[in-house]
Parts: C-alpha cells; structure tokens; sequence
C-alpha cells in the first residue's frame, strides 16, 4: 500500500487499482465546506492518477456523515449562506468525480451526510445503518442536490416519503429500496466495499469511464442546476421562526412546534 499528500481531514492510501478515502471530523464527521473541498481534491488527483480504477469513501467514527451542524460556533463549520454556496460549489466537484465510488456507510448518513452518500455509485453499509433526509424537521428545505439525487435513485415516491416525513430509513428497508446496494456485517464493511471497488478495478478502466459517464449523464449539472434552486429556498426559509425552533428542537432531541411562519 501507499498514501497521496493527506489533508487535514482526508486520509487517501491506494492498493492497488484502488484509492481508499477516509475522511474524519469526530464526533459526527459533520459536513464543513473545507470537508467538501479536500473530499473533492482528493477525487481530483484519483482521477489524475491512471494507475486508479476506481475508490472507497469511508469515515471514522460512529457516524458515515451527520450532515451540517447548526449550532456549530462559527460561521463556516455551520454552513451560514455563504458557507452554503461554497458548499454546493464543492458538491458539483464532488458529483464531477470520473472514477467509479463506493462508499461504506457505517452509520448515520443525516441530511447532507445522505446528500454526501449519494455522490457514490454504490453503497455498502451494514445494519446500523441509518439514512435520513431530516430538513423538514429542523424547518429547512433539502440540499446538496439531494431532490435530484434521491428521487433519481429510489423513485419520486419514495424520495417525496423520506424529504416530507424526515424519518430514518433503516438499512434493511433502505436495500429493499435501492438506497444501499449490499448489507453486510459492521466488522465486514470495509471488506465488502473494497471487494466490490476491486472488482469493478479489474475491468478496463476506460471502458469502465465511459459506461460511467454514459450512466451518470450530465449528472454534475444537474445537480449544479438543483442546489441553486435549493438555495433560494434554504435562503427564505433560513429566515423564518420555524427554521430558528427547528434547530432548537433538534439541539433539544425534541419534536418541533412549528407555526408556519
């Protein structure tokens, strides 16, 4: 094995064909735009990298990704507007990624953490697993392009379910979905994902691309186009009482009382 240039919260070690990326921001590797950005430099230089098929996204930590954290206490790791914009501008890099992903899901995947998740083609996690796409709850309108990632991938029916309930699907519901594609063993997660990112690695890597490109068609975007309406929401509805009890209420671990304004 080897290691590229780490960055402060991303650790890339290639075997092989194969790049395993872990990222980790303890306790709940929440998403920051500087997270994002050292995510999508390091798929950046896999994709410079010929001798790189294909990759692992993994994390350290009991949670895969709990999405942003609002009560962080400053401005960038709590994604503000301006953080948010940043934030989608790294999530097209991250959705531009030409090499094959897989990602091993170990835990929570919460709001952009789900968002985070759906940038990979497959996902492999085990039955701890959990995926929400939790805004409704906190006030919020969805992001990081997840009401075109989602629906793209579960069908309209069961994305509309998730984004206007927020409940938690659980990972053996979430395979019955599509929403993870092998359930596994927590101790085997990391060997079931990197088995499937080395097997995808022993085909032709060119032709493996461009199936890829083919698959993924205008992908990046299209997510580009979709964060930017996702703002102008997440903007007027940063502003509103619902939004402020909304975080409230998840800091609290309490159900919201929202009164529409």
């Amino acid at each position: 094995m080897s290691s590229m240039q780490a960055a402060k919260s991303v650790q890339v070690v290639l075997q092989d064909h194969v790049a395993l990326v872990e990222f980790a921001r303890p306790p709940h590797n929440h998403i920051t735009v500087q997270l994002a950005r050292e995510l999508a430099d390091a798929f950046d230089a896999i994709d410079a990298d010929t001798r790189l098929r294909s990759s692992v996204l993994s994390s350290g930590g009991k949670s895969f990704c709990a999405g942003a954290d609002f009560n962080a206490p400053t401005s960038e790791a709590a994604l503000g507007q301006d953080g948010v914009v940043l934030l989608y501008e790294q999530a097209v890099r991250l959705f531009s990624a030409r090499k094959p992903i897989v990602a091993a899901v170990q835990g929570a995947a919460i709001g952009a953490g789900l968002g985070l998740a759906l940038v990979a083609d497959f996902r492999v996690a085990p039955p701890e697993a959990r995926f929400a796409a939790n805004f409704v709850k906190l006030g919020f309108h969805p992001g990081f392009g997840i009401t075109h990632t989602l629906p793209r991938l579960i069908g309209a029916q069961r994305a509309a379910l998730m984004c206007l309930t927020g409940r938690r699907i659980k990972a053996e519901e979430a395979l019955a979905w599509g929403l993870i594609d092998q359930l596994v063993p927590a101790d085997q997660l990391r060997a079931a994902a990197l088995q499937l990112a080395i097997e995808i690695a022993e085909n032709a890597p060119l032709a493996v691309q461009a199936t890829r490109a083919t698959l993924r068609a205008e992908l990046a975007a299209q997510v580009q186009a979709q964060t930017a309406k996702e703002f102008v929401q997440q903007a007027a509805l940063r502003k509103t009482a619902d939004f402020a009890e909304g975080v409230r209420a998840v800091q609290e671990r309490r159900a919201g009382k929202f009164i529409g304004a």
